[in-house]
């Protein structure tokens, strides 16, 4: 028997509309993904050869990582997380639900915008809340 929740399909089927569009719309993004905090893909859209399901893993342990350090500095609940790279960035967005949490995980290349990418995430993070 499983403990872990799901997400609905309505909202499930929100995050894969919304994902795909992050991707077609903004330039340099390759990978769009929502996944549960332990690591499950839930919607996801790529350009590339991304792998979804490693990208939802991986999101998992930066979340763990940055939750550890916000209740160590005594910062308040985490947000985001930005990675920045030598040909790109890759930005994890925790989305707080009453049902299960999620995070968005948007990777992209040196091209695309760094503040345009954090503000459609964060745009998404509130849409998923509430949907």
């Amino acid at each position: 028997m499983s403990d872990r929740q799901e997400l609905s399909r309505t909202a499930a089927a929100h995050a894969q509309r919304e994902a795909r569009k992050l991707v077609d719309e903004l330039g340099g993004v390759t990978a769009a993904v929502v996944a549960t905090i332990d690591g499950f893909n839930v919607a996801s859209a790529v350009v590339g050869d991304a792998d979804p399901v490693r990208v939802a893993a991986m999101a998992s342990s930066i979340v763990a990582i940055s939750s550890v350090v916000s209740e160590e500095a005594r910062l308040g609940r985490h947000k985001s997380v930005i990675v920045q790279t030598e040909s790109g960035f890759a930005v994890f967005c925790s989305v707080y639900r009453r049902d299960v949490e999620l995070v968005i995980n948007v990777l992209a290349k040196d091209s695309a915008v760094l503040a345009l990418v954090v503000y459609r995430v964060t745009h998404l993070a509130r849409t998923l809340t509430d949907a």
